[in-house]
């Protein structure tokens, strides 16, 4: 009888693990589906979040669009040029002078930039500053030639070669960014104020040969005026004009320190020596944050 009950002891507890052993095995931390509940983050590149405040500097190029509007110098200066004479008080001047075209440039321009930025939450308030070599120009040129007898009975053969150009060396602007985080993507908006460097050239020559019979004696002069030929205006290097600037874009971060930048930027110059300038650049960049 002994044998026998601890014979029944050994089979129930064989019975007892084996029927135990599901559940000893479900809370095997290998087998509870920790592939699922400890997956890795997405990509830095597809989601997650970027801190973007800070300080950061970079550089890219661009696709610039520069639009050159003379404006009414050169009548003005045809009016001075004939100031204080007969024939000027007869004729308007600047009359013939023709309103010049806007003219266009454009090409690849080279910037860099830095600044610094707070985040409040998503939103992202900033300062920054660029710098952007040009070389955009534009250069108008025209002649007038006339023939005008006056009430003394003096023949004016008068011409008027007039010039007008200006070239954009570079430029900078500061300006406040404000931009909205969407993890590693934040689009801005921008305005501030612009400095350009130009060469300028607004100029006009004038001529006048006379024909002149002298009342008393009769005598026929024939002759250049005295003063003339006569150039007013002037060509100047390094004028410093200053203007408006607006644009907007998206930050793509790539990583904690680095990001990639897509903008447009509007900028428009007021008059520099008789000339409106306003510049349309897609820019694209790469900067690196601290």
């Amino acid at each position: 009888m002994r044998i026998r009950s601890m014979t029944c002891v050994a089979g129930a507890a064989v019975v007892a693990a084996m029927l135990g052993s599901p559940a000893v095995a479900a809370d095997y931390p290998v087998l509870r589906g920790s592939q699922i509940d400890d997956a890795p983050p997405a990509p830095a590149l597809l989601g997650g979040s970027t801190n973007w405040s800070g300080f950061y500097f970079g550089g890219g190029a661009g696709a610039s669009d520069t639009k050159f509007k003379p404006g009414t110098g050169l009548q003005d200066l045809a009016n001075f040029a004939f100031r204080n004479t007969t024939l000027g008080q007869q004729v308007n001047m600047g009359s013939l002078v023709n309103n010049l075209p806007e003219k266009s440039d454009s090409g690849v321009t080279y910037f860099g930039f830095l600044g610094y930025n707070w985040a409040f939450g998503d939103a992202v308030l900033g300062l920054e500053a660029d710098y952007t070599r040009s070389g955009h120009a534009y250069q108008i040129d025209d002649y007038i030639a006339r023939r005008v007898v006056t009430p003394d009975g003096t023949v004016n053969d008068f011409s008027l070669t007039t010039n007008q150009s200006a070239k954009l060396n570079d430029y900078g602007t500061a300006r406040l960014r404000m931009g909205w985080a969407f993890g590693n993507f934040m689009p801005f908006a921008t305005i501030g104020g612009a400095v350009g460097r130009f060469n300028t050239s607004s100029t006009v020559t004038a001529t006048n040969y006379l024909t002149q019979t002298n009342p008393v004696t009769g005598a026929v002069y024939q002759g250049t005026a005295a003063g003339y030929p006569l150039t007013v205006g002037a060509t100047k290097k390094n004028v410093y004009g200053f203007g408006l600037a607006v644009g907007g874009g998206v930050d793509w971060a790539l990583g904690e320190n680095i990001f990639l930048r897509g903008e447009y930027q509007l900028i428009r110059f007021a008059d520099v020596e008789g000339t409106t300038t306003t510049v349309n650049t897609a820019r694209a960049a790469v900067a690196v944050k601290f």
